[in-house]
């Protein structure tokens, strides 16, 4: 039986059942719930950056997404106050729009 110990959603477990096949998962609790959904964002990530289609790279990007969703919750806020940040940090220093690469600043 082949070992993935890693964080997956949550119908995963009932999927894998449909198909016949036997699995076994736990609970985490939070502390170990937090370090897996920062393991699985990094892993998602990756994949983004890899991706070679645009549509493989939106798929990523739905990932990270939902990742970024349960981390959200996880410190007790809501997506509309992680946006209200954003925008607050856009609006003093700006977005990424403009493709500004910095080289250097002299002192």
């Amino acid at each position: 039986m082949p070992t993935y110990n890693k964080l997956v959603r949550d119908r995963i477990p009932e999927i894998i059942e449909k198909s016949g096949k036997e699995l076994k998962t736990e609970t985490l609790d939070h502390d170990r719930y937090i370090l897996e959904l920062k393991k699985k964002l990094n892993e998602e990530v990756e994949e983004y950056q890899t991706a070679s289609t645009n549509a493989d790279a939106l798929e990523e990007l739905a990932d990270v997404l939902e990742l970024m969703n349960a981390l959200i919750r996880i410190h007790g806020s809501s997506v509309e106050e992680v946006e209200k940040i954003r925008a607050d940090k856009a609006a003093k220093r700006g977005g990424f729009d403009e493709k500004i690469f910095l080289i250097e600043v002299e002192d």
